[in-house]
């Protein structure tokens, strides 16, 4: 019998909810400054729920959530020794999503409340995230529900927990969005900004100028948004390469950090958006790209599996019309190398331009792949010819066998 009350003594001391209310950390916003434990912390890390181990050795700090049950991602940050920003799914207007409804609003905002008692203690939690872009696609008008759920939330939050910050995130700050979120919700402590492309160089600044005196964390950063990047003549936007998305990056990754400010590439992990490729970080297959070796030097830290460094894309273009015919053809012409001189895998594939309209991350089918199009697949390029008539990509993904990988894709037309 004693040995049973020594075995549940020790049960009781392991037990994850004990664990977790002995070691929470104390987390407060002073000034611009996030501080955990008393010391100042910026978040850098990025957003997504695999592979905790690699992006901590990245020199990541932190991992951050959209919504889902968060119980499984705060154990595996934890053991990870990554912080976790634990976001709750505001709903959006644009999605039909109705503020004037109040038995749908308080929902909403038990759903806050079961989520902030349960995980309030875990010793992995840095802040809340109080919404991801609720504002999107509204008008001025449109938006002004929009704020006041935000505040209610975040004061909801400060009444359960008193321990960790609130955070909402808003696509781009423009001229006026950091000065109307501090007008409308002062419960909310921390700015986060999702941003793709030069506007994140003075995101801060200008939420700055516009009154914001909290922490800022630029909690999406992407080379370019699909919709501000180039098109085709008929409307199909220009994905940069894997080589060009990391150069980007870098720029924008430096200028954080000459900010002060955390910063969160989008996405570790892998989605089709646009493409497969547009906003992954990884493959499906589980190669890393270029713009992981970034963070990684950046950051002081280790690419998975390294020392490696991933293939570079030189150029890929087509060698004939983007437009043709059904009895015609093109060429595309690929040039890359890989800086540790390991032979490079080229692979090939054709895909239907997607139809889905999405907006702010949507869920989006994969499209449909049409190999018989790709005749004579090289490392330096490939033949299309032999498809009905529509719109397509041609993809080209290059592996080095040791666990890195590019990517670079060319929209074509056939009529």
């Amino acid at each position: 019998m004693r040995h049973v009350f020594v075995l549940l003594l020790l049960a009781l001391a392991l037990s994850p909810a004990l664990l977790r209310q002995a070691h929470a950390s104390q987390v407060a916003v002073r000034g611009t400054e996030i501080l955990v434990d008393g010391k100042p912390f910026i978040p850098l890390g990025a957003s997504g729920e695999t592979r905790f181990p690699d992006l901590k050795a990245l020199g990541a700090n932190t991992v951050r959530t959209y919504g889902q049950e968060p119980g499984e991602i705060l154990d595996a940050a934890q053991r990870a020794g990554l912080k976790v920003i634990v976001g709750f799914w505001l709903a959006h207007p644009r999605l039909g999503f109705n503020y004037a409804d109040r038995a749908a609003v308080n929902a909403q905002l038990e759903a806050l409340r079961h989520m902030v008692e349960r995980y309030r203690t875990h010793p992995a939690l840095l802040m809340w995230g109080i919404g991801n872009e609720v504002e999107v696609e509204l008008s001025p008008e449109e938006a002004q529900a929009v704020w006041p759920a935000i505040q209610e939330a975040a004061r909801l939050v400060k009444t359960l927990d008193s321990q960790h910050p609130t955070m909402a995130v808003l696509a781009e700050v423009g001229q006026d969005k950091a000065a109307i979120l501090k007008r409308n919700a002062p419960d909310i402590d921390v700015l986060g900004i999702n941003g793709y492309g030069d506007g994140l160089l003075t995101a801060a600044g200008r939420a700055r100028a516009q009154g914001w005196t909290g922490p800022i964390v630029l909690t999406e950063l992407g080379a370019q948004g699909h919709w501000d990047a180039p098109k085709a003549a008929w409307g199909a936007p220009m994905e940069p390469t894997s080589s060009e998305k990391a150069t980007r990056v870098r720029r924008y990754l430096m200028g954080a950090k000459q900010a002060g400010v955390g910063a969160m590439p989008f996405l570790w992990g892998q989605k089709q958006e646009v493409t497969p490729s547009w906003y992954s970080l990884l493959l499906p297959t589980g190669e890393w790209t270029e713009t992981v070796e970034v963070m990684a030097d950046l950051w002081g830290g280790k690419v998975p599996g390294g020392p490696n460094r991933a293939p570079r894309i030189l150029a890929l273009s087509l060698v004939g019309p983007s437009r043709f015919s059904t009895d015609g053809q093109t060429l595309v012409r690929l040039s890359a190398t890989d800086p540790d001189g390991d032979p490079l895998k080229a692979e090939w594939q054709i895909m239907t331009e997607t139809t889905a309209r999405s907006v702010g991350g949507d869920p989006e089918p994969v499209p449909p792949s049409f190999p018989e199009g790709l005749h004579d697949p090289a490392p330096t390029g490939v033949r299309i010819f032999g498809l009905p008539p529509g719109r397509y990509r041609v993809f080209v993904t290059l592996r080095d066998g040791r666990g890195a990988a590019a990517t670079g894709n060319i929209p074509f037309e056939i009529q």
